[in-house]
């Protein structure tokens, strides 16, 4: 799901980004095709789009949803990862059999570990700490594959070493990632899951692999390239996934207009991104209409909508109180908080701090 390469944004299509979650903002920029258009091709695109009509926000009456909040969803160490230390604006990440150092602004705090340990890590990103900045990976001991095989809720898919300082995929997100699976497994029928802004595939494979029929959209070819790659490592060709390269906002309204339903929508949005055709997206003002006909296409009953939100300098409440607003008249809960990742240390079993990496708002009809 923060759609995505790298998290970077995700297109219009694409947590964040990393790329579809599959690359950051810049990222997506770079693999969408409308990128490479000429100027004449580009303001005929604009002159075109502004021709459209637009969708209109529908005023929404009736009690709103019951609240929960906050709502702290941590993820601790698995097999194939954990958050071993972190401090000084930087975090110590194990991946699969890799040790790896990234930036992190919000690691404010000393570190815990000696720096033997962190200097035993086997790659570091460096050159631009933004969330959306490009760098490069320097591998102290010997220079890696730029993939590498890890497995997750029972699933498969490859860690990747990308321009944006991500490896394709989210750790925090297995706490989302869980509990739509357990969701899924007791529905007792097959459920239908919407996988906006995408990213690597890893949460449209989770979900497949518990029983949905999964539609997966990113903006970026890449992000669609790499899932497909993550689907074939698990020998998940036979699983029922719609993989869909599109702008977002434009599958969104179709489906709308089509009368199309899901069950449970997952939406992991970027900061800014582009669409495959030059599509743009802004966050604070694209997510209120996105959330608007998300709602429109959830099934009448028993439905859940999955919204999560990096790299924003806003508050929980801010897209909580947009949830609850957009889900007026339905009933049902929305719980928001943050997605955290405690330390566990070199052994993965010494809890330490807890180091918060987005923000989320979840609504369920029951």
């Amino acid at each position: 799901m923060r759609n995505t390469g790298p998290k970077p944004q995700a297109g219009v299509a694409a947590k964040h980004a990393d790329a579809s979650r599959i690359e950051p903002a810049a990222m997506r920029k770079d693999f969408g095709a409308g990128a490479t258009k000429t100027a004449p091709e580009r303001n005929a695109r604009t002159a075109s789009q502004a021709a459209e009509p637009q969708r209109k926000l529908i005023v929404r009456t009736g009690d709103k949803p019951s609240e929960r909040v906050p709502v702290i969803l941590e993820t601790a160490g698995t097999d194939d990862y954990r958050l071993i230390d972190s401090g000084a604006g930087e975090k110590l990440e194990q991946y699969g059999p890799y040790r790896i150092v990234r930036p992190e602004a919000q690691a404010l705090w000393p570190r815990s570990l000696p720096a033997h340990v962190w200097e035993k890590a086997d790659a570091l990103f460096t050159g631009d700490t933004d969330e959306d900045g490009m760098g490069r990976w320097r591998f102290p001991e010997a220079a890696l594959g730029e993939t590498w095989p890890m497995r997750l809720l029972d699933t498969d898919f490859h860690g990747r070493f990308t321009a944006f300082r991500h490896v394709g995929v989210f750790p925090e997100q297995l706490a989302h990632w869980s509990w739509m699976k357990a969701r899924i497994e007791a529905a007792g029928r097959p459920l239908k899951v919407l996988n906006l802004f995408g990213y690597t595939g890893v949460a449209s494979l989770v979900a497949a692999r518990a029983g949905a029929e999964v539609t997966h959209v990113d903006a970026s070819k890449k992000a669609i390239g790499w899932a497909r790659e993550n689907q074939a490592l698990g020998r998940g060709e036979a699983l029922p996934i719609r993989w869909i390269c599109e702008d977002a906002m434009k599958f969104i309204l179709r489906e709308e207009r089509r009368g199309s339903r899901y069950d449970i929508i997952l939406a992991d949005p970027p900061k800014f991104g582009r669409g495959p055709n030059g599509e743009v997206w802004q966050l604070f003002d694209s997510l209120p209409l996105m959330l608007d006909v998300c709602r429109e296409i959830l099934s009448p009953r028993d439905a859940a909508f999955v919204l999560t939100a990096y790299s924003i300098r806003a508050s929980f409440y801010s897209i909580h109180e947009l949830m609850r607003e957009t889900m007026r008249g339905r009933g049902g809960l929305v719980e928001s908080g943050e997605l955290v990742i405690r330390e566990g240390g070199t052994d993965g079993r010494t809890a330490g701090r807890a180091l918060s990496t987005s923000l989320f708002s979840r609504w369920t009809s029951a």
